[in-house]
Order: C-alpha cells, then sequence, then structure tokens
C-alpha cells in the first residue's frame, strides 16, 4: 500500500519519504525543523491529495523526476526514473495509495534493534 517514512537529515533536521509497496522510495520531502510538522503536512496532503500537482521535468542526465506541488507550494521532489513511463507509474502510485497509506517513524536517534554490541555477545554465547 506504500507508506511516509519520517526520518532525520544529517543536519538534524526532519523529512519524510514516500515509498512504494515493494519499499521504493517515490519521493522527498523538504525539510523541517520539528517532526510534528512533518506529521502536519503529510495529514495534510493525504487529505487534500486531488490538490496536488506533479510538474515533470527530464534532467540534463537524461533522467526523469517531478517536483510535487500542493496548490502552489512546493511540497516535495521525487526520486529520478530511466524511462516517463516510470515516473507516471511513481505518479499513479501516490495518487492511488497516499491517502490509505500509514505513517512509520524512523526519527528516534535510538536503534530500533538495540546496542549492536550487546546482540554481537549474546550471539556469541
Amino acid at each position: 500500500m506504500g507508506a511516509f517514512v519520517i526520518s532525520k537529515r544529517f543536519n538534524d533536521e526532519y523529512k519524510f519519504t514516500f515509498t512504494s509497496r515493494r519499499g521504493k522510495v517515490i519521493f522527498t520531502s523538504l525539510s523541517y525543523e520539528l517532526r510534528f510538522e512533518c506529521e502536519e503536512d503529510i495529514e495534510k496532503f493525504k487529505k487534500n491529495i486531488e490538490l496536488a500537482r506533479f510538474l515533470k521535468f527530464k534532467g540534463s542526465g537524461g533522467k526523469y523526476f517531478f517536483k510535487l506541488m500542493l496548490g502552489e507550494v512546493h511540497f516535495a521532489t521525487s526520486r529520478k526514473y530511466s524511462t516517463e513511463l516510470l515516473l507516471q507509474k511513481g505518479i499513479k502510485e501516490i495518487v492511488t495509495y497516499s491517502s490509505k497509506s500509514e505513517i512509520l517513524d524512523f526519527s528516534s536517534s535510538e536503534s530500533i534493534f538495540g546496542d549492536e554490541e550487546e546482540n554481537e555477545d549474546e550471539a556469541a554465547e
């Protein structure tokens, strides 16, 4: 179904990505200073998907991408696609599944797998 994934950038600002049903990133948001701003914009997007516009571009390297606009505001930028058909499929996935997609928060600095050294010690026993 796809998911919105919140994470941190290297500069400690927050971002979110929309991933496809297969786990591939379709677009990445702009940066946010606070995590709750990501959540608010995701919810706003999910409720107002009909206002979304997709401005399509072809980069100098021949790859295709789009800028996602919500109203007149630049909301996110897609990954690069090798063909225009794949770009269209990415857009279709957003339109079809984003309003029903869950939000996953991986922005915590703590590892979801616990302390790696501790896990290695347990595995050695």
